[in-house]
């Protein structure tokens, strides 16, 4: 709890941090208790195409008439989704490969490394709509297209962390006592490595979130599901005339971005507060 405490007050110092931590919770309070509040089914269509905001519809109506507030508040839930799910799946998989590297070295290093590379030569937004179009689009598709391009940066981060901890003298008296391997991984090593990550992955739900974007736009989405890159996909043939279609949800997109780097930059500040003294 202490430590949690002195986490606490480090982050709370980042005015930008804490600004970042009440925008995303307000995003987060949104698409959780918005959908329930404002109960319309963003695929029904309300009332005549492409209406400016108004006191009937307050964010307007898309192409085909259907309420784009609602759209906001269920994208708002897909988003936020596939973006922390696929930010923790690439985290387990990356700290997984780089743990392993990192501790044990030569061969197993060189094999896993060489892999991990390999993933690193691909462009990854290529990477991730060639996974997405050959299996049929859907969130667990998407979900697992952005986690597979993501990754391997982790692991190399991990793998880092791993080689300047393993030759400490508490890494040697685990040795020394006979502890086992996995004990050593996961036990001793592995909270000293983490803080690091966390700021990563914290980050990642960022790309995460504008990749799913992008895939949406492109018509890659889960096509039962509202996303804002889907609703700004949709409004990309009407965007001279009725501006606010793509406006807002791209609005949101940003909103959300900025507020989870802020966060990750607090988070990095307080895990880390000797970068802040440089």
């Amino acid at each position: 709890m202490r430590g949690l405490s002195t986490l606490w007050m480090r982050f709370r110092r980042n005015r930008g941090a804490v600004a970042g931590a009440v925008t995303l919770g307000l995003v987060v309070a949104a698409a959780l208790v918005g959908p329930l509040l404002y109960p319309v089914d963003p695929f029904d269509m309300v009332g005549q195409p492409a209406q400016p905001p108004s006191a009937s519809f307050l964010l307007g109506t898309d192409v085909a008439g259907r309420d784009i507030l609602a759209g906001i508040l269920n994208g708002a839930r897909i988003s936020l989704l596939i973006g922390v799910l696929a930010s923790l799946a690439a985290t387990v998989v990356g700290v997984a490969f780089g743990a392993l590297a990192g501790y044990y070295g030569g061969w197993v290093d060189d094999v896993l490394m060489r892999v991990t590379e390999f993933f690193l030569t691909i462009p990854s937004f290529v990477l991730a709509v060639v996974v997405v179009a050959i299996f049929q689009p859907s969130v667990v598709t998407v979900t697992a297209a952005i986690a597979v391009v993501s990754w391997p940066s982790v692991a190399r981060l991990a793998r880092g962390e791993f080689i300047a901890q393993r030759g400490r003298d508490y890494v040697q008296g685990c040795r020394a006592i006979g502890m086992p391997d996995w004990e050593i991984i996961l036990l001793q090593i592995m909270p000293n490595a983490l803080p690091p990550v966390i700021v990563v992955s914290s980050l990642m739900v960022a790309t995460a979130i504008l990749t799913e974007s992008g895939l949406s736009f492109l018509g890659l989405g889960d096509p039962n599901l509202v996303s804002w890159g889907y609703m700004i996909g949709v409004a990309r043939t009407v965007l001279r005339t009725s501006w606010w279609m793509s406006a807002i949800p791209g609005a949101m997109i940003l909103v959300t971005v900025l507020a989870i780097n802020l966060v990750g930059e607090g988070l990095n500040d307080a895990l880390n507060p000797k970068l802040r003294k440089r």
